[in-house]
């Protein structure tokens, strides 16, 4: 927090915090007055609101069918695969969706290819690069994901099921009315936490997906911070630090929000 007051000065590495020039919020109203503001903040919302509500569902749909397979030695197999790729490093997953999805080589093609279509240049189509980084994204996480939810499904009283059964409910119904409200403390907790780094989108990720060709849907906030300034000659630290500070404040202000609406419906919330 010491370090935060740079966004409101001109930090120069020579002078120090202390003895940099004091800017008040030039930073700031620099950032809102530039051309690319409102681009950056609607890609960096879309792409986060996408990703949150695509992502969210699947690693509890995955846990309450696992919950469910009998088989130990396919529930093993089927965490493994899904697990596995949590721990792919994220170039070389950028690298292995660039592979699949190059036009002239990629498995994604040629299968289009086969098909009677034309090859497409996904990467070079700004209207593909959310979906692509969403979806690839959901591949990578779900499984990993979704072990908070087994663990929350281990903890329900077997007695429950049994009871459900004898009354002749079957899966659905089990997983309706016994199942969710089990886990929905924990549902609500975790979209608590994600709110709160709704503007958090993966730097690296995007930053390695981007060309000259998508750049109008994949420049985020935190892209730009790196290319405008800290990548640039500039070097300017304060202009990053206020832009920094800005997300911030919006994922903290969030985070507030969404804990207090879980506490007016009664739900579990953070405090």
């Amino acid at each position: 927090m010491y370090g935060a007051q740079i966004a409101f000065k001109n930090f120069v590495v020579t002078k120090g915090i202390w003895g940099s020039e004091w800017l008040g919020f030039k930073q700031f109203t620099r950032f809102f007055n530039s051309y690319d503001f409102w681009r950056i903040m609607s890609n960096t919302i879309i792409l986060s609101v996408y990703n949150l509500v695509a992502g969210f569902p699947f690693p509890i749909i995955l846990a309450l069918s696992l919950n469910y397979v009998r088989q130990h030695w396919f529930k093993k197999t089927v965490q493994m695969i899904t697990y596995a790729p949590h721990f792919i490093s994220v170039v070389v997953m950028v690298g292995i969706i660039l592979e699949l999805l190059d036009p002239r080589n990629g498995i994604v093609n040629t299968v289009i290819k086969l098909m009677g279509f034309d090859a497409v240049s996904f990467m070079g189509k700004p209207e593909y690069f959310k979906s692509i980084y969403v979806w690839s994204g959901i591949w990578q996480s779900v499984g990993f994901s979704c072990i908070i939810y087994l663990a929350a499904l281990s903890s329900i009283d077997p007695s429950l099921h049994e009871a459900a059964v004898v009354d002749g409910a079957n899966k659905m119904q089990r997983m309706w009315h016994i199942d969710l409200p089990g886990i929905m403390p924990i549902a609500i907790i975790m979209l608590i936490m994600n709110t709160g780094h709704m503007l958090d989108v993966g730097f690296e990720k995007v930053l390695l997906m981007q060309n000259p060709l998508n750049i109008r849907t994949s420049e985020v906030i935190d892209t730009y911070v790196y290319k405008v300034g800290l990548a640039s000659q500039a070097m300017n630290y304060s202009y990053s630090a206020a832009i920094g500070l800005f997300k911030s404040v919006i994922n903290l202000i969030l985070l507030v929000a969404v804990n207090k609406v879980a506490q007016k419906t009664k739900q579990a919330s953070l405090w």
